[in-house]
């Protein structure tokens, strides 16, 4: 049998099961709650005959089943405030960000106010929805928070989650490794650092003490040590709630901490599509034309390899570049022994405060080794088409490329 995944989200099938007064208990619809009705968000306000109204949107039900209710009689406390809320934030931002006197009494909202506050509710919603999703999908404890205070956008329509890389066909990011160490207590003499010829690359607090350049060899799955060796750091995932969030200043979105990152502490991996240099090439021609920067070679041991995360990611994926950035970029090697497809780890550089933004340099400076003909490592030097640099850093260069 043939299976095509249905595209329309649960609240659009709900609407047109109640709108076709049709049951469907797999979606939630059944003889008990076909008829229910919860308010979803505000659409408009009036006042007739000194009795103040609101448009009600009826979760679940299509716009064609909206009504007017008398304020008394609604039940919803923060979806009046978020109403109130983004009444009063269109009015001051329209004539060009000229602030208006907000009158409290007015008899109707213009149909451009009660536009964006329709929009603003829709975008509330489905932003709420993406962070659930976000939540699914991360393998790690750490939360993951969606914020947008700055404009009418939405989710990205053409990206998805993924907490580790996703091989392009003909690509094997896992060598078959079958050994390893035999530490009762790691660090021990045959730990798998040694083993690879390097020094244990974190201290007893689990903190980074080798210097950018270096590779991080951690215990695999055939290790004998167990969850809580002192060289497991970078295969737990995120142990950071970290909110991705719209930026003021043009750079789309970004992500900050929501908690405070000591210095040289593991805060994230970078995940994405592994691709052939050659294909690279042909997208990074697309994305030049776009002013993307997704393109992540693996030049540690050679350049045959790129991530792209432009399609698929983690939270990575919307770290925005600073010329003085607070996170370093580490090549990670764990179950995958291949010199060609290291994992990208990014470390914490200083002491990093809560709320404060996360970047690092798309150039990668000192991460890796600069004598190889591919050290630009994200936006590689093959690029064409120079892209702005909006990081304001004080040593800013004035381009990511």
């Amino acid at each position: 049998a043939w299976y095509v995944p249905c595209l329309a989200s649960l609240e659009t099938l709900q609407e047109l099961c109640r709108k076709e007064n049709l049951r469907c208990k797999s979606i939630g619809i059944t003889n008990r709650n076909l008829k229910s009705y919860e308010v979803e968000y505000l659409c408009d306000y009036k006042v007739e005959e000194g009795t103040e109204y609101y448009l009600v949107k009826w979760k679940g039900w299509p716009e064609s089943s909206n009504t007017w209710e008398p304020q008394k009689n609604l039940k919803c406390p923060l979806l009046l405030q978020n109403f109130l809320s983004d009444k009063n934030e269109y009015l001051s931002r329209v004539r060009e960000g000229k602030a208006l006197k907000v009158r409290n009494h007015v008899k109707a909202l213009k149909p451009a106010v009660a536009d964006y506050i329709v929009k603003k509710a829709k975008q509330r919603i489905a932003l709420q929805r993406w962070k659930e999703e976000l939540n699914r999908k991360k393998n790690h404890k750490a939360m993951i928070l969606v914020e947008n205070t700055v404009d009418l956008e939405g989710p990205p329509l053409d990206f998805y989650y993924i907490n580790e890389y996703k091989p392009a066909p003909g690509i094997n990011v896992i060598n078959g490794i079958t050994t390893g160490c035999e530490c009762a207590d790691c660090p021990a003499e045959k730990c798998c650092p040694k083993e690879a010829g390097f020094i244990l690359a974190y201290n007893k607090q689990k903190k980074l003490k080798i210097q950018p350049g270096l590779p991080i060899y951690e215990c695999n799955s055939f290790c004998r040590c167990g969850p809580d060796c002192p060289n497991r750091i970078v295969q737990k995932g995120t142990p950071y709630s970290l909110c991705i969030f719209r930026t003021n200043n043009g750079r789309g979105w970004g992500v900050k901490t929501l908690q405070k990152i000591k210095t040289n502490s593991f805060v994230m991996e970078y995940v994405g599509e592994v691709i052939t240099s050659e294909e690279a090439e042909r997208r990074g021609q697309l994305y030049d034309n776009q002013g993307n920067t997704y393109l992540f070679d693996l030049d540690y041991d050679s350049d045959e390899f790129t991530v792209d995360a432009a399609r698929y990611g983690n939270v990575s994926h919307f770290v925005n570049h600073s010329c003085d950035p607070n996170l370093q970029v580490f090549n990670v090697f764990i179950d995958n022994l291949d010199l060609r497809l290291p994992r990208i780890a990014l470390f914490s550089t200083r002491t990093i405060k809560a709320g404060e933004e996360l970047t690092f340099d798309y150039q990668m400076k000192g991460s890796i080794d600069l004598t190889s003909d591919s050290a630009d490592g994200l936006s590689p030097s093959r690029k064409r088409i120079r892209t702005v640099c909006k990081c304001g850093a004080v040593c800013c260069r004035g381009y990511l490329n």
